[in-house]
């Protein structure tokens, strides 16, 4: 496409909470890319992020941000001669819309096959090491540096993705569809169902099933992980785990922040949580929870179902304060040699004015 591409997300963002308090629609991560990554792979060349009421030039292809791209959504914008069409209306039967944030679940079962095909198509994977147990191996592909150990791939049920430097440990079962990330682990004896993406520089532990972390995120130790998004920078404690259906198999009802009201999410919903937060150990997540950013999770019972930005606590909900918020965050990325920047300490600061 010789145009610049540029992706809105005014009139989605608001729907997106928690995630979209942090980042734009376009840097959500859905199967195995970003939504930005995708659209950059896909047409070969950068693509721009509008900011809020920000006008496109003129000569700018824009489209909505929550448009989960595809090879053949990009192909249908083309003729017969690979030349862009004018005036050519995509085929968006070709794309999934993320419009709510329980979609990023939902949806991703069907974006890590997607992004399974773009990222191996021509490519050859690392061997399988002779202590792996890999059941249809040719839908098994691993990059440069990973480490696997004595543990068991299953690809019959979805393509299984290693990312570089990534490492599995003993004892692990995995199946397909699944994708770890650059750097990420999963540790000794987990179990994990697809569809899964375990983003980069996190880690994994315990039982996780139909569930995105975004990036530098833990979840450790045992305790159950299904049908939920983990943001950036979270952290699970031992033993924590979240509700997945209700008793009664009804309609998960999710607190939906642009309309301010519950809505019907489908009949699994787990937790859905914002970057920076975390939660003490044995904590207990009620079916379709939402957390929002940087809110530390701790005390006794089951938190309530929607846990506001900036919470200390579950019970009283009591405002975590500034400074000792972000001094917990510098700590959190001490530990994977990152640091707290300029630019997420204002971002950071616009959230907690709201709150």
């Amino acid at each position: 496409m010789n145009k610049r591409v540029f992706l809105s997300d005014n009139e989605v963002a608001d729907h997106l909470y928690p995630f979209t308090q942090t980042r734009h629609v376009a840097d959500i991560r859905i199967g195995i890319l970003t939504i930005r990554e995708k659209w950059e792979r896909l047409l070969h060349q950068p693509v721009y992020l509008l900011k809020k009421d920000e006008q496109p030039p003129a000569d700018a292809v824009v489209f909505a941000a929550n448009i989960v791209p595809t090879w053949a959504f990009i192909d249908s914008m083309y003729d017969g001669n690979g030349l862009p069409e004018p005036d050519q209306e995509p085929d968006f039967s070709l794309v999934k819309i993320i419009q709510y944030p329980w979609h990023i679940f939902q949806f991703n079962d069907w974006a890590l096959r997607e992004d399974f095909a773009l990222l191996t198509f021509n490519r050859v994977s690392e061997p399988i090491p002779d202590t792996v147990q890999a059941i249809d191996p040719t839908n098994i592909f691993i990059e440069p540096g990973a480490i696997l150990s004595h543990c068991i791939l299953n690809a019959s049920t979805g393509p299984i993705y290693i990312g570089k430097n990534a490492e599995i440990l003993e004892g692990s079962l995995i199946r397909g569809p699944f994708s770890l990330g650059e750097g990420a682990l999963v540790k000794m004896g987990s179990k994990i169902y697809g569809a899964t993406t375990i983003g980069p520089y996190c880690m994994a532990g315990g039982e996780i099933k139909n569930s995105i972390m975004f990036a530098y995120s833990n979840k450790a130790h045992d305790g159950y992980l299904g049908d939920s998004v983990i943001g950036e920078w979270c952290n699970l404690g031992a033993g924590t785990s979240n509700s997945n259906i209700k008793n009664t198999a009804s309609e998960v009802n999710v607190w939906h922040h642009h309309s301010r009201e519950y809505l019907k999410a489908g009949l699994k919903c787990g937790l859905l949580m914002g970057d920076y937060s975390r939660a003490a150990i044995n904590t207990s997540f009620n079916t379709g929870t939402v957390v929002g950013v940087c809110a530390n999770v701790f005390g006794e019972g089951m938190p309530p179902k929607f846990i506001p930005n900036f919470t200390w606590g579950n019970k009283g909900l009591s405002l975590y304060e500034f400074e000792k918020a972000l001094s917990d965050i510098r700590n959190w990325k001490k530990l994977k040699n990152q640091a707290l920047t300029e630019a997420e300490i204002t971002q950071l600061k616009h959230i907690f004015g709201q709150s």
